[in-house]
């Protein structure tokens, strides 16, 4: 029976909101055992990375683990040179915070407690040093802020008088140290700042789409928790800026000018220095409910199936012309199937992460870089440092489709990192797929991401009556109604690009809490999320490529020997 006719429609919102589509069900699970089996073995590894990072690493910022000893690269992350390292800088117990939304899915409140009352009493950000807005935003900012609202929710995970807002506190800290990199002409933040400094005289003013539009989950949360408005601001108006600057194709560039406004490289995809925009559109959309956010994503989105996708491999693409770019696989790229999975593009979801796990297979890991033109591995970028995408893919697939061969895949990543990472002192990052020689860095998305989803996968029970969405970087926020509120006018001046809203607020399968097709009352049938609109006016196509997304059935319409998109295949 194909994924089509499984079901996947109507569930593909339970990994997300828990209680949109189904109950918890009371029939046994034939896959109980296994996933069992598997759950604590995934927990094994969790712990044999944690436990050797607070050996031999803490409060340094990342283990090494081939040679028991620790890096402070917080002001590596991004910085391919090198370049302004600081002197005195000690590290910022990163691997920690970014354990914390971990701790808490595993059940570890003893450990989640000692961390969290750690960080209250010794984390600082008035350091000397140069960080990445990007990786700081959704590694420190994100894994704090998320692990404030684990540490208050109604699981009374922390002993009663033992947390007082501390880690929020520092999350406000860290966003007011930030700021000063939105003060630019275009209100796109530079790529760098100094925690304690600022923005350095003669900083580079070039930045990454993803490096200026993937900040609205963290920030957003941020000024919903705190009551500031500041930040949600600065990363909406760097957001809307970013997209008034797309082409006519709807496709954006990869690096720009933060104070011109111009494009670099007009070549863009969906991997390294773009993957996490598309993502934090629609995510925005589901965690804040504001429905330009959803119109956003739905432009790009129909745009990057059209111009990027080639069968299941998605290559580059010039942003002006559409024309084909670079054919490769990037191993970033393997996040977009768990997107898809959130758009309802089940199907298509489906096969992009097939290929992904074939490439998987026949390396052993999934490289860095693989140019699909002549199916051969790039000659210098053949590393695999643990990333997370293909398992968190996976995790969201199979929530959606409850399909056990993806329950297959996940045990093959497990004994994957297991036979070719794992060494006495953590895990290894691999230098060279062809040889697996090992490099030494644990990186600390390994447990934020890699072994959460891992979990995930094999028990969700941390996810039942539980609605959250998930961080680039893997950090829980959850969907609250109070949250779907806009900022008031006065803080989005009428200057700034945005995108106009229309009247009445559409009712959609995400706002109305229901499934796809389901009917809202006998007089509305509710469009779900799905839906992706046909390209041309009057649904006239010349292929199956310019055919969306039925608003109703969710299922992929076609064209038609006249020329006309509709549901003329049967699913």
């Amino acid at each position: 029976m194909s994924l089509g006719k499984r079901g996947t429609w109507a569930l593909m919102f339970v990994l997300i909101i828990s209680t949109f589509c189904i109950q918890t069900s009371s029939k046994l699970d034939p896959f109980a055992a296994k996933k069992k089996r598997m759950s604590n073995k995934v927990r094994r590894m969790f712990y044999h990375a944690y436990d050797n990072y607070m050996m031999y690493a803490f409060p340094h910022d990342e283990l090494k683990p081939l040679t028991k000893t620790f890096t402070d690269s917080l002001s590596e992350l991004g910085n391919l040179k090198l370049d302004h390292l600081p002197q005195e800088y000690s590290g910022s117990a990163l691997t920690l915070i970014e354990s914390l939304s971990s701790l808490a899915i595993l059940g570890n409140h003893t450990e989640f407690e000692k961390a969290v009352i750690w960080l209250s009493e010794n984390l600082t950000f008035d350091v000397d040093v140069r960080v990445n807005l990007f990786e700081c935003n959704i590694r420190v900012l994100g894994g704090l802020v998320s692990a404030h609202i684990l540490a208050t929710d109604s699981t009374n995970r922390l002993a009663e008088g033992t947390y007082n807002n501390q880690l929020l506190a520092l999350a406000k800290e860290l966003g007011e140290r930030v700021l000063p990199a939105f003060d630019t002409p275009t209100g796109l933040p530079y790529a760098w700042i100094n925690l304690k400094h600022g923005v350095m005289e003669g900083e580079t003013t070039e930045t990454s789409t993803s490096g200026c539009g993937s900040l609205i989950l963290e920030m957003g949360a941020l000024s919903h928790l705190t009551g500031d408005p500041r930040f949600e601001s600065a990363a909406l108006r760097a957001l809307l800026k970013l997209w008034s600057m797309r082409s006519s194709l709807n496709l954006l560039g990869t690096t720009l000018d933060v104070e011109t406004g111009e494009w670099i490289e007009y070549s863009s995809g969906i991997g390294a220095g773009v993957d996490s925009f598309y993502e934090y559109l629609l995510k925005a959309h589901i965690l804040f409910g504001r429905e330009e956010f959803w119109r956003m994503f739905q432009s790009a989105y129909l745009a990057v199936q059209k111009y990027f996708r080639h069968g299941p491999w998605y290559h580059e693409a010039d942003m002006r012309t559409g024309k084909p770019t670079y054919w490769q696989l990037t191993s970033l790229q393997a996040f977009w199937p768990g997107l898809q999975v959130l758009a309802g593009d089940v199907a298509a979801a489906n096969s992009s992460h097939r290929e992904f796990f074939h490439v998987w297979q026949k390396f052993g890991v999934l490289p860095e870089r693989y140019l699909l033109d002549h199916q051969m591995l790039h000659p210098t970028e053949k590393y695999y440092p643990l990333r997370p995408e293909l398992a968190e893919s996976t995790f969201y697939l199979y929530q959606a489709t409850k399909d056990p061969w993806y329950l297959e895949v996940g045990e093959t990543i497990v004994d994957s990192l297991n036979s070719h990472t794992r060494v006495e002192g953590g895990f290894a990052s691999i230098r060279d797929v062809t040889s697996m020689e090992l490099e030494d860095h644990q990186h600390s998305f390994f447990l934020a991401e890699t072994c959460k989803y891992l979990y995930l996968l094999f028990d969700d029970s941390f996810l039942v009556n539980r609605n959250y969405i998930f961080t680039t970087e893997g950090h829980p926020l959850p969907i609250l109604s109070s949250w779907h509120e806009r900022l008031p006018e006065a803080y989005i001046p009428s200057n700034w690009t945005s995108v106009k809203r229309e009247g009445a607020k559409r009712a959609s399968a995400m706002s109305l809490r229901v499934c796809p097709a389901r009917m809202a009352n006998e007089h509305q049938l509710v469009e779900s999320v799905c839906h992706v609109p046909d390209a041309h006016p009057g649904h006239r196509c010349l292929s199956d490529e310019d055919c969306g997304v039925d608003s109703t059935t969710c299922r992929r319409r076609s064209c038609s020997l006249a020329s006309y998109c509709g549901l003329w295949l049967s699913t």
